[in-house]
C-alpha cells in the first residue's frame, strides 16, 4: 500500500514539475522531467507553487490518517481502489510519456531539426502529460467528494499546522534547524 501511495505521490511531484516547465521555457543543456531539476544552479526561476494544492489532499496524506479522520470502512475501500486503478494507469502513461521525450530529443539532436516532426512530436508528449495531470486531478476530486465536510475541514487543520517543508528537503525538526 505504502508504495501505492508514493506512486500517486510521485504523480503530484510530476504534476508541479510539468506545470513549471509549461510556464518557463527549458534551457537545452537541461534534461526534460529530472526530478528536482529545478534546484540546479542554472535554472532561472524558483519553482510556481500549485495553484491547487491548498484545495486537495495528498492520498497520502488521507490514508495515513485515515484514523484520527475517522474514515469508514467504506471510504477507505472506495479510496484504496481509486488509488490503486491510477497508480497503474499512470505507470503505463508513465512510460509511454518516457518514450515519446526519447523520441523528442531524438528529433531536436539534429543540426537542422524539421519543425514539422518536432511540433508534432512534441504534441504527443504534451497530450501524455495532459492525460497524467487529468489522471490525477480526477483522483483528487473522487478522493476528497468521499469525505465528509468535517473530514475535509480536519485535513485543512492538519495542513496548517504542519511545519513549511521545501521539496528535496529533510525535514528536520525545529530546534536542529539553523
Amino acid at each position: 500500500m505504502k508504495t501505492i501511495i508514493a506512486a500517486v505521490f510521485a504523480v503530484a511531484f510530476l504534476f508541479a514539475t510539468v506545470a513549471n516547465a509549461q510556464q518557463q521555457p527549458r534551457q537545452p543543456s537541461q534534461p526534460p522531467d529530472v526530478p528536482g531539476a529545478d534546484n540546479l544552479p542554472n535554472h532561472p526561476h524558483p519553482p510556481n507553487p500549485d495553484p491547487l494544492a491548498h484545495l486537495m489532499f495528498p492520498p497520502d496524506m488521507i490514508m495515513n490518517h485515515a484514523r484520527q479522520l475517522n474514515l469508514t470502512e467504506d471510504q477507505k475501500t472506495f479510496m484504496r481502489s481509486e488509488i490503486q486503478k491510477t497508480t497503474a494507469s499512470f505507470q503505463d502513461l508513465q512510460w509511454k510519456l518516457q518514450d515519446q521525450v526519447e523520441l523528442l530529443q531524438e528529433t531536436m539532436k539534429s543540426t537542422s531539426v524539421n519543425e514539422q516532426q518536432a511540433l508534432a512530436q512534441l504534441d504527443k508528449v504534451l497530450d501524455l502529460e495532459r492525460e497524467i495531470k487529468r489522471l490525477h486531478i480526477g483522483l483528487a476530486v473522487r478522493l476528497k467528494n468521499r469525505l465528509t465536510p468535517e473530514q475535509q475541514e480536519q485535513l485543512h487543520q492538519m495542513r496548517m499546522d504542519q511545519p513549511m517543508r521545501m521539496p528535496g528537503h529533510p525535514q528536520r525538526p525545529p530546534d536542529q534547524i539553523q
